[in-house]
């Protein structure tokens, strides 16, 4: 093996692998060999999604959202649901969620959550994706989100699926990313 091929085998195996848009519906199995349906919102899943937010440990919510309560829960659903949204659901519950909220400028704000007892099985990568390829088809072109400044691992999650750093001032980073 030359010296070039030995490099490129390292990098391919360090390198995360890119989050491509994929529009769903999309049948994935997780990293625990759970089969997870992937699948665009639908307005009967408004209480199902209400108990996924409720359920989440404190360590889930990030920079105020989901708030805690199930009154301030489903007031801000309200608000969320209001751009193309996908679910993730294992065994009839709902166990992910992406949401692309228009903020009023043609653009769409991204926020996705998972459900703690399905994080780190690759079931956000794929609704990441889905996310993306749904909103997408259904006319999106330009998606923002925030980021912690400090979070790298977040900061490298989505820089796999395209988004890049356009405000790196203050405690929190603006990512972006034209679809």
């Amino acid at each position: 093996m030359s010296v070039n091929e030995l490099v490129r085998t390292v990098y391919d195996r360090l390198r995360p692998d890119r989050i491509a848009p994929r529009v769903p519906p999309l049948r994935i199995t997780d990293e625990r060999d759970r089969e997870i349906h992937l699948r665009p919102f639908r307005p009967s899943d408004v209480d199902a999604l209400a108990e996924m937010y409720a359920g989440l440990e404190p360590a889930s919510h990030a920079q105020g959202v989901p708030p805690r309560g199930p009154d301030a829960i489903r007031e801000w659903l309200s608000a969320v649901l209001e751009g193309p949204d996908v679910v993730a659901c294992h065994d009839g519950r709902i166990v992910g969620h992406v949401s692309l909220v228009p903020d009023g400028t043609d653009r769409h704000e991204l926020a996705i959550f998972v459900d703690d007892d399905y994080q780190r099985a690759g079931i956000g990568t794929a609704l990441l994706g889905a996310g993306l390829g749904h909103a997408d088809r259904k006319g999106v072109e330009y998606v923002w989100l925030s980021v912690e400044k400090a979070d790298r691992e977040l900061h490298r999650f989505y820089g796999r699926a395209g988004f890049s750093v356009v405000n790196p001032m203050g405690v929190t980073h603006r990512m972006s990313r034209y679809l």
